[in-house]
């Protein structure tokens, strides 16, 4: 066969085509000791030629593209219910993104549990086969528990506009301890108001009392406050509520009136106590090393976006809060509205398992901040702080 030869000039002569083929490379190096009178000689231009040759491939143009255009595939979970605001953000978010980068950065999303539970998406985040999920504060907590004081503290705010100004106030805290443990915040947001529905008419904690309580099977010291006020949880995680209400094992959950709608849990559980008895907080962290891939300048475009992304699941989430229970109302939700009677009854109920709270669930230093932000914020001293 005739031995074909590459044009090297200034790379130091003529190279054999066929050395780039499997099982040319000794024959080539046989020919060329006969020629050279030695396997030293062989072997020391072998080295050279290599060596220039992949000096000259490290600066063409070709090398430098496969660099600059290397893909990120960031893996995304969430307990989101396909269909609701929050999916139809995300994968707005994989779009633009997508846009952003000139496909540079992918974004796969996950919804419904898909990837297991909260926990364990957790887990695949520290595993690595998942970079990146939309987390509550409960699945949150599972990498830094300080995050539930946005959200474990019963009947702590007054108005949502409260939960906005606490937020701002805590979120440098919190994203620096959650970076601490290898994971950047892209965003946080919430969907309003946890309301309590139940299969039978509950007003008072008493009525509650008499029910078997869903509780996230994560939170221990929940569990326990719950019990300390006399309470009957039943610890579940929150793919179980529906089956679970259905067949008896809870008569209530605490949940937003979203994921009532869309998991159709209003059908087995038609009474729902309009209670304020906490936000819905949630996340979008990714893994920083993953992230950190990511070219600054790209970061940057990317952080802004998310931005955007997450003041809109905010605002949709709070809007289908009343969306829903009105869609719920179609098909018979009865609502219990509260009262004066009724908020004192719970404002003294969450009063007594304050040590259940504080130090057991939140963080005796981030219960006792937010507790101080919320005096400011009420006594206008704290105003634009």
């Amino acid at each position: 066969m005739k031995n074909e030869l590459i044009d090297f000039r200034g790379v130091g002569g003529l190279l054999p085509a066929s050395l780039s083929r499997p099982g040319n490379v000794d024959a080539f190096a046989a020919e060329r000791q006969s020629r050279l009178g030695g396997d030293r000689g062989v072997r020391s231009m072998l080295k050279v030629a290599t060596l220039i040759l992949l000096v000259v491939c490290s600066f063409s143009p070709f090398s430098m593209t496969a660099v600059e255009g290397r893909k990120h595939t960031l893996k995304l979970g969430t307990l989101a219910p396909t269909g609701t605001s929050f999916h139809k953000q995300l994968m707005l978010l994989k779009d633009r993104w997508g846009k952003a980068s000139s496909g540079a950065v992918q974004l796969m999303v996950y919804p419904d549990g898909r990837q297991g539970t909260e926990a364990e998406m957790v887990a695949a985040m520290g595993l690595g086969s998942l970079q990146a999920g939309l987390l509550t504060a409960a699945g949150l907590s599972q990498i830094e528990p300080s995050v539930v004081a946005l959200q474990s503290m019963p009947v702590a705010f007054r108005s949502l506009e409260e939960v906005d100004q606490i937020a701002v106030r805590m979120a440098p805290m919190l994203e620096q301890r959650l970076s601490a443990k290898g994971y950047a915040v892209l965003f946080w947001s919430d969907s309003g108001w946890v309301r309590f529905f139940t299969k039978q008419a509950v007003t008072l904690p008493d009525d509650l009392r008499k029910l078997k309580l869903f509780s996230w099977a994560g939170g221990k010291g929940e569990f326990e406050a719950w019990r300390a006020a006399g309470f009957n949880p039943v610890a579940l995680e929150p793919n179980e509520i529906f089956s679970s209400l259905g067949t008896g094992i809870i008569s209530a959950a605490p949940m937003p009136p979203f994921f009532a709608l869309a998991t159709q849990v209003d059908t087995v559980a038609p009474f729902m106590l309009e209670i304020n008895w906490a936000p819905l907080v949630g996340a979008l962290v990714v893994r920083k090393d993953a992230w950190e891939k990511i070219s600054e300048a790209q970061r940057s475009e990317l952080l802004k976006i998310a931005s955007e992304i997450g003041g809109e699941i905010k605002a949709r989430g709070r809007s289908e809060a009343a969306e829903s229970v009105a869609a719920m109302k179609k098909r018979k939700l009865k609502v219990q509205p509260m009262n004066a009677e009724a908020q004192a009854a719970w404002d003294s109920a969450a009063d007594k398992i304050r040590d259940k709270i504080r130090g057991p669930v939140v963080p005796v230093d981030l219960y006792d901040a937010v507790q101080g932000h919320l005096k400011d914020i009420r006594s206008g001293s704290g105003a634009g702080k």
